[in-house]
């Protein structure tokens, strides 16, 4: 069983780290991830293969398979969705209120700054697998991933290529964790992670 603890304390330091990183830094890895997965989009379409096999024997829905299934145009349509999330401009560190009392010698600011780490949980959606990444490390935040069971096999595919992008730019691995234990339990568990989880979004 998955050790939810120790993934929150890498998630937590990783998080630490990319405060340091700078906005060139966190865009160029954006677009790696990008570049990755269109270059591995077989090796992507070859693992999303196996769940959505799996759907089909299970008696889902053509419309629950129509969302789990990667083509090569729904991975170009990720990595373009990736490289559009690096052309933003980062809301971190840009002042949104100020106040200055020269009288009493306060001056109140109010900055946007990461939250630290996000935790995300959906169901067959392999393109929220990028997506949540992409947003969370634009912003600066780690992001620890819960997927469905339908699409594991899918979802450890793309979390590989954005750890070898991190890799590649010195960046903590830890910034993206999947957590690969589908179950309830670990379900429950990862939701009472606030230790560590400074953010917890559910997601359908």
């Amino acid at each position: 069983m998955i050790d939810l603890i120790e993934l929150g304390k890498g998630a937590k330091k990783a998080s630490v780290d990319l405060r340091r990183k700078d906005e060139e830094t966190i865009n160029k890895t954006l677009r790696l991830v990008a570049d990755l997965l269109r270059a591995n989009a077989e090796l992507l379409i070859s693992e999303n293969k196996k769940d959505v096999e799996t759907a089909v024997k299970n008696g889902k829905n053509p419309a629950f398979i129509d969302r789990l299934k990667l083509t090569e145009k729904v991975i170009n349509g990720i990595a373009d969705g990736v490289k559009e999330v690096a052309d933003l401009v980062s809301p971190v560190g840009k002042v949104v209120y100020e106040y200055e009392n020269k009288e009493q010698g306060i001056k109140i600011i109010k900055e946007n700054v990461p939250f630290g780490v996000v935790g995300m949980i959906y169901e067959a959606r392999p393109n929220v697998t990028a997506d949540a990444f992409a947003l969370s490390f634009k912003t600066s935040n780690a992001v620890i991933l819960k997927g469905g069971s339908d699409a594991i096999n899918s979802n450890c595919a793309i979390v590989n290529i954005i750890k070898r992008a991190l890799e590649e730019n010195g960046i903590d691995q830890n910034a993206c964790s999947l957590i690969e234990d589908t179950s309830r339990e670990t379900t429950e568990k990862f939701m009472k992670l606030d230790k560590y989880v400074d953010l917890l979004i559910p997601k359908r």
